[in-house]
């Protein structure tokens, strides 16, 4: 079962932001997301409670998983040196 993904205002702006080499490496990212969320390359985020990332590269991509409505809403992208403040 694949899950439905989707994208705040600023994680969609923050996503056409970035160079379209980056842009293709981290939708490659999201792609595998929507078939599995739970995969081993997500780790859970301490301090803020239901929050993930994923890598992809030097970026990270922070969502929220909601089983119950089938969905992934992405919060943020970055660089990794970036995207934790």
């Amino acid at each position: 079962m694949a899950f439905t993904i989707e994208f705040t205002a600023s994680a969609e702006r923050e996503f056409k932001a970035l160079e379209r080499s980056t842009q293709r490496r981290i939708a490659t990212a999201i792609d595998v997301l929507a078939e599995n969320p739970f995969h081993p390359g997500v780790k859970k985020l301490q301090g803020e409670p239901g929050l993930c990332r994923t890598r992809a590269g030097d970026y990270r991509v922070i969502f929220r998983v909601d089983p119950k409505r089938v969905r992934v809403l992405i919060l943020k992208f970055g660089h990794r040196r970036e995207v934790y403040r």
